[in-house]
Formats: C-alpha cells, structure tokens, sequence
C-alpha cells in the first residue's frame, strides 16, 4: 500500500518527534535542503530520508529502451502489480540532447506527470557515457564524431565501443547534459517525485583490461596521484610500480571513478539529490586470474573500471559526491548473493540492491538485503515479465492491487506477495532497520537452519518443515525459496513476517534451563502507520513455532519463559 503525499508528511511528522526523543542526529543540511530526499547516517547506519523520516524502496526498475511514450503505461501496471513505491526508469543522453546544446524535456516532464498520477517515487537512471560499458545511449552527434569525442582503444590500438574516460572533450559534454538534467529537475520538481538518481549505467569498458589509447598511455606511465596514494596508504610511483599486476584494473578502475565524480559534482551543483553507481559485478568466489583473459569473467562479464569489490577503496576515494556504490546482483545462489550483500555493506556505503533477477528464486533475497540494512530492492525488467501469476489475496485487510487475472500475468507471486507484505508497514520497516532493530533471513538450499541474537533471545528460522511435527527438512517445501524478517520492538515483544518459514525463539544463554514461551501472538496489519490486530493464534498454530506459508502474515509476538 503505497502512502498518499499526506500521509508521507504525517509520517515524516511522527518519526521527527520520535529522533528528537530517542537522540539520533541527522546530518547537517541547509535550510534550502531540508526537504530534499537524503542519505542520513547514525550509528554506523543508513537511511534514506524522504519527507522527514525514513524511506524503504520497494522498487521495480523499466527494460532499458521503457522510456518512450508508448511503453509507459506498461510499467505503471506493471509497478501496481509488483505493490512496488518506486519505480527506477532511464533517461536516455540521446533522447535528452538530440542536438548538442538543444534538450528536449519531454519524456522527462511525462514521466514525473505520470509518476505522480499513479503515486509512485522515481529513480531516474542518467544512460550517459556508459550504459554496460557500451556508449550506446550517447547522442549520434558524439557516435559520429571520435576525433572531437575519442574512444577507449584495447592494446592493440582499436577502438572499442566505449568512450574514453581520460578525455576531457567526453567529460565535458557529459558534464553539461547531467548538470542540465539536475536543474531541470530541480525547477520542475518541487514533489521530490525523484528520490535519487543513477549516474551512468555499469560504467567501464569491456574486452580491454584498461584503455591503451596514447592519452590513457601517458597518464597510465605518469605517478599515480597523491590523493588516491594517501587514500590507500602507497608509496609513490608510477602505476606499474604501485600496484604490480593490478595496475591495469586500479588505473581504469581511478579513471572511470574520476571522470564520474566531475559528471557527479556538476549536477549536484545544481540539484543535490542522492546520486549512485551500480556495479557489475565479478564472481566473488572465483580467484583472480593471473593475467587478463575475456573468458574467466573477471572482474565482471562485462567492465573493467566498474566498482566492483576489488577497487571499492579506489571509488570510494576518487568520487566522494556518489552516495552510494550499489551492486547489481544476478548470483542466484545463496553464498554469492550474500556475500555481495556484505560486501558492498560497509561503514562508508549505504546498501542498495538496484537491480536483481525477476525469477521467483530472488525474491527471498529482499528479506537479507533489508537485513543489512538496505534502503531499497529492485527485481529489473518489471514490465516485460511474463506468464507467472499473482495471488489475489494478499496480506488480510490488504489486498494486491490485481484487477484481473490478465493482469496477473505480469509479475511473478512471489516478489508481488513479498512487496505487498511489506509495503503496508514500508515506513515501519525503514525506521527499524534505521534504529538497528531489525535482522533478516533467506533460504539457503544447502542449510536448513539459521539463527539471529537478539539479546537475550536467539530466533531459529529453519526452511523446508511441515506445518506441524518435527520431520526431515525440505521435504514439505514446495513454491519459491523462503525468507523472513525479524524485528526486536523490545527486549521481550518482536515483529515477525515470513514465507515458507518456520520461526521459533530459545533463550541464548546455553546454560538457562529456563523454556520459550509464547506470551502472545498477535495477527494483524498495518493501515497508516497504526498496528491494527486481527485475532490472537495459539494451539496448532504456534505448538512446534510460527509456521509462515505462502499467505502473507504479519505477528506480532511477545515472549516470556516458564
């Protein structure tokens, strides 16, 4: 259930009160600021801030050619369907600057008209220099002009579709298109339909370990620059002699990230939204390999130059007005997804999961990614996924927004049903997880058990039960992969969502001969910020634990020990 633009405010109203009281500080903003959508930091944590208080972005992110016209109306049906808040959609350099200097803000100004009407928030992705290393969304006056605007050129001294990031022609054209976009939004936005704002797609080059062009050459044989040495704790040096074997990608890896901080500084100049790169990214449980090769998928199946975890520090340090760097995260097993999670989580970068795969599998990973403390999820392609169906029935008393079984044909159950889930309490969720109190779960296939501490309290979530007894595990599992979300409202009282799942508490001291006991256990939902109860469940259904099926639930559980 997405909040009205009242509501949002109410929200915002509340949860200000509620930082005031508790003594979380916001960062330091201006007063021509203060209403803007913003990343704020506390205790080591992230949130996005929108209308005052935190904002959790269940979003869905447009096919890259959605942004015309005629394909809109898919994607609004499409984010309805999904119960998505936000929807991520592109905005093409060509499209915007068809002549140099002359821009067309068409599309632009029907996509925040329509954004509005169907009341959702906008993540606009900039499709400049890069859209997956490639420099196919640059306008033809730019494609057929490489004297002025010159590409990346491989060791053997051919060109590759992609332009260099050592030019300062490129950067400069793309520099004035950004900041152009900025201050357009910023006069014809005043709603803060945009939240934040992608800058390039999957930025750096592909079948080339860096750009050999002669420009590139002579920076790549000069020192490396003091900044970047003092941010990583190096000696000085040329950067062969820095960085040994990693030369190539450390060097493509400090050009990409500096020509994107100069395309980044220019628009927040203008228009300070949040602004992030997302990463394509490399396996990260295969080793490096000891020279460069197009077919081991190292760093990733596309890019040299990109923020993949190897160069984190490089981009951290070289582009400081990027928010946030986000993985694109298509690993669709549990170790690797997860480890991506905690790699891309870190004291000096907030997690985001702007782009997943739309397969029913992934969905269980909004569940961890909200658990390390995510500000937002998005499953790609939401307007073009076809032949799976959505239940109906959603969460009781908040219905998925299916008008048809037609309809339902274009979004997969299992991330439609997790998004309805959470959206009625999105603004919940997003403060707790902000406070620190919340912790997450997927199913992995491979280990049937997990555990979270919550003081003196451990969860144990375990996958693949019967709905009553103590059988073998994953023998009664059937649809998608679970998940679950656990969060602590006190030492004693817990909220608990979940599908596929079976969640039950036990005292963590070891040495406690004390037994769990269910206090209370509370179904309801939540409508406008306000829990509202259903009935109490006791007997078969709370004997062997909480038993999450593929219905929506939402518990509200309050412990004691006997």
């Amino acid at each position: 259930m997405r909040f009205t633009f009242t509501c949002r405010i109410l929200v915002g109203c509340f949860a200000f009160i509620a930082f005031a009281n508790s003594g979380v500080t916001l960062l330091s903003e201006n007063s021509q600021t203060a209403d803007l959508p913003k990343i704020v930091k506390s205790n080591g944590r992230y949130a996005l801030f929108v209308d005052g208080a935190p904002y959790l972005m269940l979003s869905g992110q447009a096919h890259n050619s959605s942004d015309w016209p005629a394909m809109l109306p898919g994607v609004w049906k499409a984010g309805e369907l999904l119960n998505a808040n936000t929807i991520e959609i592109p905005i093409y350099w060509e499209q915007f600057e068809p002549q140099q200097g002359k821009f067309d803000y068409s599309t632009l100004d029907l996509v925040l008209k329509q954004a509005r009407e169907h009341n959702f928030h906008l993540v606009l992705l900039w499709f400049g220099t890069w859209k997956n290393g490639n420099m196919n969304y640059t306008p033809q006056w730019i494609k057929t002009n490489p004297g002025r605007y010159p590409r990346a050129e491989d060791a053997n001294g051919l060109p590759l579709d992609s332009l260099s990031a050592v030019s300062d022609s490129n950067v400069k054209a793309d520099c004035a298109a950004f900041s152009t976009l900025m201050s357009h939004l910023k006069a014809e936005d005043p709603e803060h339909t945009v939240l934040m704002v992608q800058v390039e797609n999957e930025a750096g080059i592909y079948r080339s370990s860096r750009d050999f062009s002669p420009q590139a050459q002579n920076l790549f044989n000069a020192q490396v620059p003091d900044t970047l040495l003092a941010a990583l704790h190096k000696h000085p040096g040329t950067w062969q002699e820095v960085f040994g074997a990693e030369a190539d990608e450390n060097f493509e890896a400090w050009c990409v990230a500096h020509y994107i901080e100069q395309v980044a500084r220019a628009g927040k100049a203008k228009y300070p939204l949040p602004l992030y790169v997302n990463a394509a990214l490399r396996d990260p449980l295969r080793p490096k390999p000891s020279a460069y090769s197009l077919d081991v998928g190292y760093p990733s199946v596309f890019e040299y130059g990109g923020p993949t975890d190897t160069v984190l520090n490089i981009w951290k340090s070289t582009a400081p007005s990027i928010d946030v760097i986000a993985p694109d995260i298509y690993f669709g097993d549990y170790s690797r997804y997860n480890l991506v999670l905690e790699l891309y989580t870190r004291p000096d970068n907030p997690l985001f999961v702007p782009e997943t795969g739309d397969d029913p599998a992934f969905a269980r990973y909004l569940f961890t990614t909200v658990g390390h403390g995510g500000i937002g999820f998005a499953p790609f392609g939401i307007d073009s996924i076809t032949n799976r169906n959505i239940s109906a029935t959603g969460i009781r008393g908040v219905p998925n927004k299916v008008a048809s079984t037609a309809d339902a044909m274009l979004v997969p159950d299992a991330l439609a049903t997790n998004y309805a889930l959470f959206a009625s309490m999105d603004r919940e969720i997003a403060l707790w997880n902000f406070e620190g109190k919340i912790q997450g779960s997927a199913e992995d296939l491979h280990s049937d058990t997990q555990t979270m501490a919550f003081g003196k309290w451990e969860a144990i979530v375990r996958y693949g039960l019967a709905a009553y007894g103590d059988g073998p595990p994953h023998q009664a599992q059937s649809g998608p992969p679970g998940g679950a979300l656990i969060a602590q409202l006190s030492p004693d009282s817990f909220l608990v969502i979940g599908f596929h799942v079976r969640v039950d508490f036990k005292i963590a001291d070891p040495s406690s001969t004390k037994q769990r006991q269910f206090l209370t256990v509370e179904e309801g939902s939540y409508k406008a910020g306000k829990w509202t109860p259903l009935r109490l469940l006791n007997g078969d259904e709370t004997d062997f634990g909480l038993n999450f099926s593929s219905v929506p639930e939402i518990l509200k559980v309050t412990m004691a020990t006997y």
